[in-house]
């Protein structure tokens, strides 16, 4: 079996590591002693549009990476001063993942097209390289619970995409991103409502209820929020508690708007409602 080694590969672990931006990471923590991110050897199974980007960007922040692809033609999504190592062969062949150095490797990471393959490599890191962090690209998510009770962490593509696209189609659905282990504290994602365009963002909060954690606007994440004023198709992430969820949803949307005591007030609706910008 033909193999493709190494192309030119200097020194894996450079220093400075700089990210795209051009700023060494120890510029970023002027304060430690020690880089904030130690480079680590990553083992790639798979050189599709997803394995190919994640080893370009791995590359790029300082460590080491070994691809490994059945097909010698896949190697042509990588740049040509790529400077990790290509293998041609299988993510569940011994003598390639030896080669691609698996036994020192900290991370790998399944890619391929096949569901089969890349759980079979999966489990070949974890049982027989002891790779601490291992993830798997499934297609079906139904075998998601199965390969977690195995220790296998999975990325399931079309569960991913389902939910995205549901998101999308239904904006105003309160769904949570993340979840604390107890199921007290969420964070969600919300489009901005038009009844708040104009109004200071920092007044949807609430302490000990609902904190505003980033705005996105034009595709930018943003933090600096304290005096932001809403604008339509900002995009906002938030941390709720549970109990608060109801009347948050109220709060935004204003379905209470108007209601009896006890409610919650919307914008425009009174005493506890936001200020305008230009009153900020």
């Amino acid at each position: 079996m033909h193999r493709q080694g190494e192309r030119n590969r200097p020194d894996p672990f450079p220093l400075p590591i700089r990210h795209r931006t051009g700023i060494a990471l120890h510029e970023l923590c002027p304060g430690a002693d020690t880089c904030c991110m130690v480079p680590v050897h990553i083992v790639i199974v798979g050189c599709g549009r997803v394995g190919s980007g994640l080893g370009i960007e791995l590359v790029e922040q300082g460590h080491s990476v070994a691809i490994i692809d059945r097909n010698a033609k896949a190697f042509r999504r990588l740049p040509a001063d790529w400077t990790g190592t290509t293998i041609v062969g299988s993510g569940f062949d011994r003598d390639d993942l030896d080669e691609a150095r698996a036994h020192d490797a900290t991370a790998l990471a399944a890619v391929t097209s096949g569901d089969n393959s890349n759980i079979l490599t999966a489990r070949i890191a974890r049982e027989t390289y002891a790779i601490p962090n291992v993830v798997a690209r499934i297609y079906d998510p139904r075998r998601a619970q199965i390969y977690l009770r195995l220790g296998i962490s999975t990325v399931a593509t079309v569960s991913w995409t389902i939910d995205q696209v549901r998101h999308r189609l239904l904006p105003h659905e309160l769904e949570s991103e993340w979840s604390d282990p107890t199921g007290g504290l969420s964070l969600i994602e919300r489009h901005l409502p038009e009844r708040w365009a104009g109004k200071r963002l920092a007044d949807l909060c609430k302490p000990g209820e609902v904190s505003l954690v980033s705005v996105t606007r034009a595709g930018v994440a943003r933090l600096d929020f304290a005096d932001l004023v809403g604008q339509e198709g900002d995009v906002l992430h938030l941390m709720v508690t549970e109990q608060a969820l109801g009347r948050f949803q109220e709060r935004l949307l204003g379905a209470a708007a108007g209601a009896g005591a006890g409610t919650v007030a919307g914008p425009g609706s009174g005493a506890g409602a936001p200020s305008d910008g230009d009153q900020a």
